[in-house]
């Protein structure tokens, strides 16, 4: 059977780091036969306690993932800045021609905080990068997509809806957002044979889950361990595997919604 993504073109930003979900994404497009169009940002990563990776390594092993026929290009762009959005998207059609899968996999982590601790430039900082440049990234792909079949668009939440996430409310509200707004978005993109869908990936181990790479202590994360009925916590290729086949002809029929892969993670 042919990869079910053959000579389409995917955008996927945020693909900083080869533990992250955005690499995982990646890897399986181009392993469906998708060219790929990767958006990273070191900056921000080596600024994390996890630290940045390097990027021609990360290129190589997506690159290693590609059908015949498919290449991979890639842009190094701050989505804080406003302009940058259509700066990524006509990137990617110079490179490619046309766009048909955008993956919105980017986020800012950091510079967060409880409500009390809150002040303007935070709340703005998590709405730049985490809402407003998802919403524009999808403006302008929508404007460049020249209504062939198969096109997709794939936001990232952060199960919000679903329990409270202490200590980062900026980001929590920015991300409900996105939840908040899908079903309005992706009833006017779905006239236009795009069809928007939302995956909350649940706590998956990025590294931030790494005691000796993170901000969290050995008690913190056993706890979210033993939260995880199957006692392993996400990995990035767990969400990577729903969005690859939202991605794809198979979903078809799914337009709007905000989808949950956790494992079963039990919040209590």
């Amino acid at each position: 059977m042919e990869p079910s993504l053959m000579g389409r073109v995917a955008v996927v930003t945020g693909v900083s780091r080869r533990q992250g979900i955005g690499h995982a994404v990646a890897r399986r497009l181009a392993a469906m036969g998708s060219s790929v169009f990767v958006h990273h940002f070191q900056p921000h990563d080596t600024e994390q306690p996890w630290g940045a990776d390097d990027v021609a390594a990360l290129m190589e092993d997506i690159g290693s993932c590609l059908l015949d026929g498919a290449s991979i290009a890639e842009a190094s762009v701050d989505l804080a800045v406003a302009s940058s959005s259509e700066r990524v998207i006509d990137a990617a059609v110079r490179a490619f021609g046309h766009l048909d899968i955008l993956v919105c996999n980017h986020a800012r982590s950091g510079g967060d905080g409880e409500l009390g601790e809150l002040d303007a430039s935070m709340l703005d900082a998590h709405w730049q990068v985490n809402a407003r440049s998802t919403l524009l990234l999808t403006r302008h792909f929508a404007a460049q997509h020249d209504g062939r079949s198969g096109g997709r668009v794939i936001w990232m939440t952060s199960g919000q809806q679903l329990g409270p996430l202490r200590g980062e409310v900026a980001y929590a509200a920015s991300k409900a957002a996105l939840a908040g707004v899908t079903q309005t978005v992706a009833d006017e993109l779905v006239d236009r044979g795009i069809l928007l869908n939302t995956v909350n990936p649940g706590p998956v181990n990025t590294g931030y889950l790494d005691v000796a790479t993170s901000h969290l202590d050995e008690a913190v994360v056993q706890k979210v361990l033993a939260s995880f009925p199957m006692r392993r916590f996400g990995e990035p290729d767990d969400p990577a595997r729903l969005i690859a086949w939202l991605a794809s002809d198979e979903a078809g029929w799914m337009v709007g919604q905000v989808l949950n892969t956790e494992g079963g993670f039990r919040r209590w």
